[in-house]
């Protein structure tokens, strides 16, 4: 979800008010996506590079993800929704970490739309881990080395039981994966947008998934 940033110095708004606006904009996607059908979404809100943001931004983030836990658990279990979160989130503080396990338990029954929010993640560090936790199972003799298999470490990974991406979307212009989901994304089909994310909407949603549909997945087994 980019463009946060740009959309607020645009309109010579404060950084925090373009975070504010990105988080009506993950709204609004959550319920558009829930509209076409949709059964997983994963947002990128904070990658494990956003630490190394001013203070000052990082703390208006962190204080809306409290805010949007606050304010919208109810309705995500209203409307079948089950959340989840991937990355190392304890980051936040003991606080943050309740508030994520109370809205994961009180969301458990969700079966309409997956939605998965990626907190302070960044791919290489998951696939570290994940090499990290064979590396430990093969020494202490729980796993043989030639067992490992792309099921096997998937299951390392902090997505474990949830599918890999059909469809990833870029906002803002941007044309990189920037440490997203790089394991899982093997096959995925990429659609760039050129709108910042607190623009983003239902109708761009439909436009990305109507490009989706329209093309042709081999998965490498003919040109």
């Amino acid at each position: 979800m980019d463009g946060n940033r740009r959309w607020a110095q645009a309109r010579g708004l404060p950084v925090a008010l373009g975070h504010k606006a990105g988080a009506e904009a993950a709204r609004r996607t959550v319920e558009a996506a829930a509209e076409l059908g949709v059964s997983w979404l994963t947002l990128f809100a904070f990658s494990s590079e956003n630490w190394r943001r001013p203070l000052e931004e990082v703390s208006a983030l962190k204080g809306l993800l409290r805010l949007y836990l606050r304010a919208e658990v109810a309705t995500l279990v209203k409307e079948g929704v089950r959340l989840r979160i991937i990355g190392d989130y304890t980051r936040f503080g003991p606080e943050m970490v309740r508030a994520i396990r109370a809205a994961q338990e009180a969301t458990a029954g969700g079966t309409r739309l997956n939605l998965n929010i990626a907190l302070s993640y960044g791919a290489r560090d998951e696939i570290l881990a994940a090499v990290r936790q064979a590396a430990r199972d093969v020494a202490e003799g729980r796993l043989a080395p030639e067992a490992l298999d792309e099921a096997r470490f998937g299951a390392m990974l902090q997505t474990a039981g949830m599918p890999d991406p059909d469809l990833i979307i870029r906002t803002s212009g941007e044309q990189r994966l920037s440490n997203f989901l790089l394991w899982q994304a093997a096959y995925a089909e990429f659609v760039f947008q050129d709108v910042l994310w607190p623009d983003y909407g239902a109708p761009h949603l439909s436009e990305a998934v109507a490009d989706f549909h329209r093309r042709e997945r081999r998965y490498g087994a003919r040109s």
